[in-house]
C-alpha cells in the first residue's frame, strides 16, 4: 500500500487525546472527508472521531485515544492516508510529492536537473531544480510558457527556458 503525507502532528491539544496538526495540503478542509488515517512511521491505522480548525491548524480527535498520554508519542510524526483516498486534481495540476524527484529536460532533451522542491506563491508555483553536476539550483516558474510537458508516470518534465534562466 502506498501512503501520502497529509499532515504533521505538532503537539497535543488539551487532555482528551486531541492533536494539533500542521496540514500538508492546499485544502485544509480536506480533513473533514477523512474517516481513517495512519499515524507515524509504523502507519498505525486510526479512525477520526472529530475535526476542528484553529489558526490554520487542524485539531483532530481519534476514536482510539482518550487522553493526552495516548497521543504524546505521535508528536512530530506525520499523518498519512492511503493513496486511493487522495483527492482528484484538475487537468494539469499535480501533487507536490509527485513532482519532487522528476528529472527536468529542455526541449533538446538535455538534462537540466531534478526537482527537489516546489515553492508555492499566490501567482504560481515555482519548481526548484537541482543540477548536481554544476551544484546549482534553478527556479522554474510553473507556467505554461515554460513547462511544456509533465509526465508523472515516467518522472519527467520538459521545459522551454528563456535565455538566462539556466546557466
Amino acid at each position: 500500500m502506498d501512503y501520502i503525507k497529509v499532515g504533521k502532528i505538532t503537539n497535543t491539544h488539551g487532555i482528551k487525546g486531541e492533536v494539533k496538526v500542521f496540514p500538508l495540503t492546499d485544502n485544509i478542509e480536506r480533513f473533514d472527508d477523512l474517516k481513517k488515517v495512519y499515524l507515524g512511521d509504523n502507519k498505525l491505522e486510526v479512525e477520526i472521531e472529530n475535526v476542528k480548525y484553529h489558526k490554520g491548524l487542524v485539531i483532530i480527535k481519534f476514536k482510539e485515544f482518550n487522553n493526552i498520554n495516548d497521543v504524546l508519542e505521535f508528536k512530530d510524526q506525520f499523518i498519512y492516508i492511503d493513496e486511493k483516498d487522495k483527492v482528484e486534481l484538475p487537468k494539469d495540476h499535480y501533487f507536490i510529492f509527485d513532482l519532487v524527484g522528476c528529472t527536468v529536460y529542455n526541449t533538446k532533451e538535455e538534462k537540466i536537473g531534478i526537482v527537489t522542491d516546489v515553492l508555492q506563491y499566490a501567482a504560481n508555483d515555482v519548481y526548484v531544480v537541482k543540477d548536481e553536476e554544476k551544484n546549482k539550483n534553478y527556479l522554474i516558474p510553473a507556467v505554461k510558457e515554460f513547462i511544456i510537458e509533465v509526465d508523472i508516470n515516467n518522472k519527467k518534465i520538459i521545459i522551454d527556458p528563456i535565455e538566462g534562466m539556466i546557466e
